[in-house]
């Protein structure tokens, strides 16, 4: 066969071990880590989903090594604690069995320890361990750590990757970037101390040397052993790329694979996690640039989910190895389309930071746009019906919700319709098209229409669904997915030919002017703002409220603020009272007028459930369940899941 991106398919030996291909599963904390740092079952599900999508390694991620000195809640391969090893044993087990190769993180978070607990009053009541002493940007303070205890961190490194290879783990990965403990030996940011751990490069790197080698010894010479490192920390203090080569040069001599990422703890989220406000492979630069100075293989990652993207990376010899961690999220499958040449098949990531939003939550995960993500266990196919129970099923609008829910029935073998009253699919998702920075989240429908019709869906535009089709079509099961429609209250001047709702505004691009409010601060409104002031307009942005988009996710919503100040001149705390050829006239907290001036002004206040389609519709057939914003204005989060078990539900 032919491969569509051969070099993506190219299997890669490192040491011993042969990888089936160049496109590995990066380090995904688990969810269900048990209270003496064992991986649960779910967790277990989440690796083995990766591994069935013919990844080829899937990372466990983080096995924190010294837990005297590192209180993380997080993983622990301990043989005095009941079921360490024998929880990693299954994991391991599980990811092999599908031919991926299975590797651990060992990572240790030094002065950042407790990070991802979801109570940080716990995580302020631990001992904070670090190279130097110092007090957190939190006020919590740190302590340096003593050669003894140093030597103490080197041995369990040693100890633990022992016992990760008993286990069947057969790759490891040392952490030494993004902040954590290596890599705060590693940073001139961190490090002030006088010894020989601090000071020269030389000495700063003898940490990293030193657990590199207490792992090489305890698994022995032909283990891979892959050493994560940032390639540059991006932030005043810390080291730069051409520090980030002379780091790799030094590590390569004891290692199988150099894994570049980019940034360091809370300064560079948007860094090291790319959000879409970044360029896809931001920092495959640093990878390259590390490659050209290092004889060993070099990974790289950083909001990579496009295999032709990917190809060019490996063909060009940018890196050997392409790492991927929310693109894995979103389509598990990734690898193996890539390899089937079914590559239009991909669901893109949005890099909308649901997933991790959820995570510091609830301490669980979520995917926007795959409804598995979190609840691998309870089982990762759509398992058909018996022929007798087949039924014919009616999905009401062409949302994101709703495709998704007429793919899942489909799946599961029913006869299925699709109606959409306008001309085209996509719901609120086509209002996305004219923000550059949000094209994936349009192109899902594309994605969602292609796997829906190759199901077996049947799809009609113009049509809108009324009691009377669904019982021309004799639908056993209706599933109500009409979403929502734009706010737009009774304010004077608001239904002027200067005013454009903001979901429409992919349609009236040419009507915006120069000089443009944006009425109302919430995502939506939010987001339009910085798009209108990339493009170079004169943006103001008038929000009742005293912050902006309340409605973001805890890690989204810092990036978009940020983006926010670059672009706009806001004005929280006004109230909108009537719209004019000037601008919007609004009303301080004292009650005093102010015009915020603009020739244009984007209707973004919101949007109401349509009500009265799910009320006329509600007894149309049997079963009848309403999702998406119909149901509650909500996220295409929830419109996704609630639409894929609705079809399960049938």
């Amino acid at each position: 066969m032919r491969r569509k991106y051969p070099n993506l398919c190219k299997p890669i030996t490192l040491g011993r071990t042969t990888f089936r291909n160049r496109m590995f599963s990066a380090p995904m904390g688990g969810t269900d880590i048990t209270n003496d740092g064992c991986i649960g079952p779910k967790s277990t599900a989440f690796y083995e989903l990766r591994a069935k999508g013919v990844a080829g390694a899937v990372t466990v991620s983080e096995c924190m090594v010294h837990p005297q000195t590192d209180g993380s809640h997080a993983y622990h391969l301990d043989e005095s604690i009941l079921n360490s090893l024998a929880c990693a044993t299954y994991t391991a087990d599980a990811i092999r069995r599908h031919g991926a190769i299975p590797s651990l993180e060992l990572s240790h978070s030094g002065m950042f320890a407790g990070t991802y607990m979801t109570d940080k009053s716990r995580q302020h009541g631990l001992n904070q361990w670090g190279p130097s002493d110092a007090v957190r940007a939190d006020g919590v303070a740190v302590r340096a750590l003593s050669q003894e205890q140093i030597a103490d961190i080197v041995r369990a490194y040693g100890h633990v990757a022992g016992l990760a290879k008993r286990a069947g783990f057969e790759m490891l990965m040392i952490h030494g970037g993004h902040g954590w403990l290596i890599n705060q030996f590693l940073s001139p940011l961190f490090n002030h101390r006088t010894d020989e751990y601090g000071g020269s490069l030389e000495n700063r790197c003898r940490l990293a040397v030193e657990v590199v080698k207490s792992v090489r010894e305890a698994v022995g010479p032909f283990f891979p052993i892959e050493f994560r490192m940032s390639g540059a920390e991006f932030c005043e203090g810390g080291y730069d790329l051409a520090e980030g080569v002379r780091i790799a040069q030094a590590i390569e001599p004891y290692v199988d694979l150099i894994h570049v990422s980019a940034g360091t703890y809370q300064k560079t989220f948007g860094i090291t996690h790319p959000s879409m406000f970044e360029a896809h492979g931001r920092n495959v630069y640093l990878a390259a640039e590390i490659k050209r100075h290092v004889s060993k293989p070099v990974a790289t990652i950083g909001g990579l989910n496009d295999p032709e993207q990917m190809e060019k990376i490996v063909a060009s010899g940018q890196a050997d190895v392409v790492y991927m961690a929310r693109a894995l999220l979103a389509d598990p499958f990734l690898p193996r389309k890539v390899t089937e040449g079914r590559d239009d098949e991909i669901v893109r990531c949005l890099r909308c930071f649901t997933c991790m939003a959820e995570r510091a939550a609830t301490s669980t995960r979520r995917c926007t746009v795959n409804p598995l993500i979190g609840r691998e266990s309870e089982g990762d196919e759509v398992v058909p019906v018996p022929e007798s129970r087949r039924k014919r099923v009616l999905v009401a609008g062409g949302g994101p919700g709703g495709l998704y829910a007429a793919y899942t029935a489909a799946r599961r073998g029913h006869d299925v319709l699709l109606c959409e009253k306008e001309n085209e699919l996509g719901g609120i998702l086509k209002s996305e098209r004219a923000l550059p920075f949000k094209h994936e989240m349009y192109e899902l429908t594309g994605t969602y229409e292609r796997l829906a019709r190759r199901a077996g869906v049947q799809i009609r535009l113009n049509c809108e669904v009324t009691p009377e089709l669904v019982e021309a079509e004799g639908a056993d099961a209706l599933i109500v997915a009409v979403g929502s429609s734009p706010l737009v209250p009774p304010i004077p001047g608001l239904d002027g030919d200067n005013v454009v709702v903001v979901n429409d505004y992919y349609k009236n691009v040419d009507r915006v002017s120069d000089d443009v409010v944006v009425f109302g601060g919430g995502l939506a409104g939010c987001e339009c703002a910085i798009h209108l002031g990339q493009e170079g307009k004169r943006v103001h942005l008038v929000e009742m409220r005293d912050e902006l988009a309340p409605d973001a996710n805890v890690r989204h919503r810092p990036l978009l603020l940020r983006e926010v100040e670059k672009y706009v001149t806001v004005h929280t705390g006004y109230k909108g009272l009537r719209v004019t050829d000037e601008g919007v006239v609004c009303a301080d907290a004292s009650g005093a007028e102010h015009l915020v001036p603009g020739t244009t002004v984007i209707c973004a206040l919101g949007q109401r459930s349509r009500t009265d389609v799910v009320e006329a519709l509600r007894d149309s057939a049997p079963f009848v369940r309403v999702i998406g914003d119909a149901a509650r204005v909500s996220t295409i989060t929830n419109a996704v899941y609630w639409g894929y078990h609705a079809a399960l539900d049938i």
